[in-house]
C-alpha cells in the first residue's frame, strides 16, 4: 500500500528511485489520471539522477498536439518491489500516470490534507 496526501487539490505520492551503488532518492509526484504513461520528470531532474536514455517519441498532449520527448529508464520501488519504468523528460513537476496505476485501487479524499491511497485490487 502506498500513502500520500492531497495538497492544493493535487493528489501527491512519493516514489523511491533506486539508483546505482545501492543509493536511493525519494521524489514527490502528482497523480495525473489524464496521463497514460508511467512517469514524467523535468529534464534537469533526469540529468541529476543520470537516468539512461531509451528513445525519443512524440508525446500527444491534452490539446491533441504532439511534442518530441526523450524517454529514460528508471528503477523505482513500487508496492514493495523494484520495477523498471519509462520516464518522459517533460514538464515542470513530476507526474505519475495510469500505466503505473494499472491493476491498482486508487482512493483520494479530495480536500487539502486528504488521504491518497494506492493499493492492490481485492
Amino acid at each position: 500500500m502506498i500513502h500520500g496526501t492531497v495538497v492544493g487539490l493535487q493528489a501527491r505520492i512519493n516514489l523511491i528511485f533506486c539508483l546505482s551503488q545501492s543509493s536511493s532518492i525519494e521524489i514527490e509526484f502528482v497523480v495525473d489520471t489524464g496521463f497514460e504513461g508511467y512517469l514524467t520528470l523535468p529534464s534537469a531532474v533526469i540529468t541529476e539522477l543520470v537516468l539512461p536514455y531509451l528513445a525519443r517519441i512524440d508525446a500527444n498532449l491534452a490539446d491533441n498536439s504532439n511534442v518530441p520527448v526523450n524517454v529514460h529508464l528508471a528503477t523505482i520501488l513500487w508496492k514493495g518491489t523494484e520495477q523498471n519504468v519509462a520516464v518522459l523528460a517533460m514538464g515542470s513537476r513530476p507526474l505519475i500516470g495510469t500505466a503505473l496505476l494499472e491493476d491498482s485501487h486508487l482512493s483520494i479524499d479530495f480536500y487539502d490534507g486528504g488521504t491518497v491511497i494506492v493499493d492492490e485490487i481485492l
